[in-house]
C-alpha cells in the first residue's frame, strides 16, 4: 500500500497555466486535480459526470444559466451533470476538483482549452 501526503502549496507551485488541470491523486474512481483560473472559461456542460470546485486560494464566479454563484476560498460548489457551467475569475484563482476520471474540463466541447489527459504532478 502506498500512502503519501500531498502539499497543496508545493503543486500549485508547479502550475503557472491556466485553466489546464492537473491530477495529484486519485478517490476511488474520481480524479484529484488542481487548476488555476483566470477570466472566462467557455459554457459547456457534462453529460454523466457531477463537478466538484473547492477554493483552495482566491475567489471565482460560477455561471450558470439561472444565476451567478460567488465561491470563496474554503468554499465549494457542485455542479451536477447536466448543468451548464462557466467558471469566471477576474484574479487568479487555485481550485481543487474532484471528478470522474473519464471527465474532460470541456464536457460536451472539445476546443483548443480540452484537456484530454491531464499531466500528473
Amino acid at each position: 500500500m502506498n500512502v503519501a501526503k500531498v502539499s497543496l502549496r508545493e503543486k500549485l507551485a508547479q502550475i503557472a497555466d491556466h485553466w489546464n488541470p492537473r491530477i495529484v491523486g486519485d478517490v476511488n474512481d474520481c480524479a484529484v486535480k488542481l487548476v488555476k483560473f483566470r477570466g472566462e472559461f467557455v459554457w459547456h456542460h457534462h453529460e454523466n459526470e457531477d463537478e466538484m470546485f473547492l477554493v483552495v486560494r482566491g475567489r471565482f464566479r460560477m455561471r450558470l444559466r439561472d444565476g451567478d454563484l460567488e465561491v470563496g476560498e474554503g468554499e465549494m460548489v457542485i455542479v451536477p451533470r447536466g448543468v451548464e457551467h462557466m467558471p469566471v475569475a477576474d484574479e487568479e484563482v487555485s481550485v481543487l476538483l474532484v471528478e470522474p476520471r473519464s471527465t474532460l474540463n470541456t464536457g460536451n466541447l472539445v476546443n483548443e482549452r480540452t484537456v484530454a489527459q491531464p499531466e500528473r504532478i
